[in-house]
């Protein structure tokens, strides 16, 4: 496969893995000159044609999620029997190959990786699209630290086939959920669980079940329980420990029920564990044990009668803490949003969005305007960062399907479309855009098209008088124009019957779109034949010549001569025309000799 161009557009550069459905490469898009992700379909699937049909469905149905968390698909496509995927090409590496070479990661590092695919999730489950094989083979980390979610939707189409590729079941099946184990649908919470399972490696350096086969392994899923994280890692804090277990419960109905909810856990409990910034460890020296006295014991036993009267009096301020009214905070800046919650002594915890509102604004907040809850309550504020920001690309010179498919592919909309006259583009080419190329411009801004109509001088009423109605047909379409319908027929002695002897408009007259042109059709008889003797001599220049005579006439062009000659000789032939007529000889394709006949 590498050199190999796909479609007359992907360069296949090199191989950069594969499982047991595809292999993936690098490519580069020469159309519009970037690099890319190439996923080849296997053969043993590509030859499936229900499941190519449902691919290519489910590839079409992911290219229209647009999250910078996501890996973007760009295009789906066939070359003879290779069927592919072409995807965002993300420097970096995969969370699997980041895990071999740094092993255990800080939780805060670990909730932000993961806090980043509940924001892919969310957005995928809004669109009703399921991932299935959430894993971090298929979690990307840019050089920058981002992580993006890639191959989604492919796993569905795995499901029934992929069980007799061992090492793609085998690197899968350690986060598969006790649904999809058992073999029945997977849904929202189906991601969370394998999120789950991917946050417990992370933290642990281990997945929580291994096995020799995948069936043990499935069956671990479906009825143990993962050993508690703080055994492999102590430094987990409680709070994120029980967020992962429950995104790991068995039943769905346990678990969050959806990855927005999961990942404003994970937020709250990394901000409420943790030790105080410069907190000293006190390390004690042993003492020799000694006998206690009476009075010792007296002190020892209201010393415990204090700590439980101190513990009633804490529990019970805890459990009577004040109630108030959670405030409207849609649409407030941040920071008034800020100073409302702190002067009812609440805390938050703010996740920002690509969003339409201006940047810093409040789009969403959990819990809800209204709602009663404690004072110290955590509200959780979505921000806006403003529309996204893509290049308009530079479409100019191409045809119009080419141009739209770019803007999509940018994550921009095509918009209106202009015809203009130009001088110098060719008809049915872009001119120019608006917005202008490599501007930045939001997400989903329309593009409008203005459309090359060709030079004006090419809009004239073209010449007709000789062509048959199907001609004249075709050359009046070209132009947007059309011929009349029940053309009359007329006697002619100068064309042969069916060719067109009169127009109205006449030739040269300005044209516009939409003109209709009529037209007489000869009758016959059509002119006499005559003939003339042409007599051609080829040069004493040491080589045969190819002499070749065209004659141009009422009933059309048409060769009536072709023959290979040695120097020196006379060529002699016989021509015969219909009215007036134009003779044409070519030696070795160069016109030598033009001669009007009469």
């Amino acid at each position: 496969m590498i050199g190999k161009i796909l479609s007359n557009r992907y360069l296949i550069e090199e191989q950069l893995g594969g499982g047991g459905m595809a292999v993936v490469y690098k490519a580069q898009d020469r159309r519009l000159q970037r690099p890319v992700t190439v996923k080849v379909l296997r053969s043993e699937f590509a030859c499936d044609e229900e499941f190519v049909r449902r691919f290519h469905r489910e590839a079409r149905a992911v290219a229209s999620l647009s999250h910078p968390n996501i890996v973007n698909v760009y295009d789906v496509g066939q070359d003879g029997d290779i069927h592919y995927l072409v995807m965002e090409y993300v420097p970096g590496e995969d969370l699997k190959t980041h895990l071999r070479r740094h092993g255990v990661l800080a939780p805060e590092r670990a909730v932000a990786i993961a806090r980043q695919v509940c924001d892919a999730l969310q957005h995928a489950h809004q669109h009703h699209i399921i991932h299935r094989d959430v894993k971090p083979h298929n979690i990307l980390l840019t050089c920058a630290g981002q992580a993006k979610l890639a191959d989604f939707g492919i796993a569905r189409e795995a499901t029934g086939t992929t069980l007799a590729v061992t090492q793609n079941l085998m690197g899968s099946v350690h986060y598969l959920s006790p649904e999809q184990a058992r073999g029945e649908a997977a849904d929202a919470r189906s991601d969370i669980y394998s999120l789950g399972v991917v946050l417990y490696e992370m933290l642990t350096g281990t997945v929580p079940f291994n096995g020799g086969n995948p069936v043990a392994v499935a069956l671990k899923h479906v009825q143990e329980s993962p050993a508690p994280l703080w055994i492999k890692n102590p430094a987990v804090p409680q709070a994120l420990e029980r967020a992962v277990l429950k995104a790991m419960a068995k039943n769905p109905a346990d678990r969050y029920q959806s990855a927005l909810e999961f990942g404003r856990e994970l937020a709250a409990a990394v901000t409420a564990s943790g030790p105080a910034a410069g907190e000293d460890t006190v390390v004690y020296k042993p003492v020799r044990p000694r006998r206690l006295s009476p009075w010792g014991w007296a002190v020892i036993v209201l010393g415990v009668v204090a700590l439980l009267l101190g513990g009633w009096l804490a529990l019970n301020a805890y459990l009577n803490v004040a109630e108030v009214e959670v405030p409207e905070l849609t649409g407030l800046q941040v920071e008034e949003a800020k100073r409302k919650l702190e002067a009812l002594d609440m805390r938050y915890s703010i996740s920002e969005v690509y969003h339409e509102a201006h940047p810093g604004t409040v789009v969403e907040q959990d819990p809800l305007p209204g709602e009663r809850v404690k004072k110290k309550r955590v509200i959780f504020l979505t921000v806006s960062r403003g529309p996204q920001l893509v290049k308009v690309p530079d479409v100019r010179q191409q045809p119009v399907a080419e141009a739209r498919a770019a803007l999509e592919t940018a994550g921009l909309k095509a918009g209106e479309e202009y015809e203009i006259f130009d001088e110098t583009v060719p008809r049915g080419l872009v001119v120019r855009t608006e917005p202008l190329p490599n501007s930045m411009q939001p997400r989903g801004t329309p593009v409008n098209l203005y459309v090359s109509k060709g030079s004006p001088a090419a809009w004239v009423v073209p010449n007709l008088v000789g062509l048959t109605v199907e001609e004249a047909r075709q050359k009046l379409a070209a132009l947007g124009c059309a011929l009349a319908e029940n053309a009359p027929s007329v006697p002619s002695d100068q064309y042969p019957a069916g060719r067109i002897v009169r127009q109205n408009p006449a030739p040269g007259v300005p044209a516009h779109e939409g003109m209709v042109v009529a037209v007489a059709v000869s009758a016959g008889p059509g002119p006499v034949a005559k003939q003339v003797g042409v007599e051609v001599i080829i040069p004493q220049d040491g080589k045969s010549q190819t002499v070749r005579m065209l004659v141009r006439d009422a009933a059309g062009e048409r060769e009536v001569y072709t023959g290979t000659h040695a120097p020196g000789d006379t060529v002699k032939q016989v021509v015969e025309y219909f009215g007036p007529a134009m003779l044409l000889v070519y030696l070795d394709g160069k016109l030598v000799r033009q001669e009007a006949l009469r």
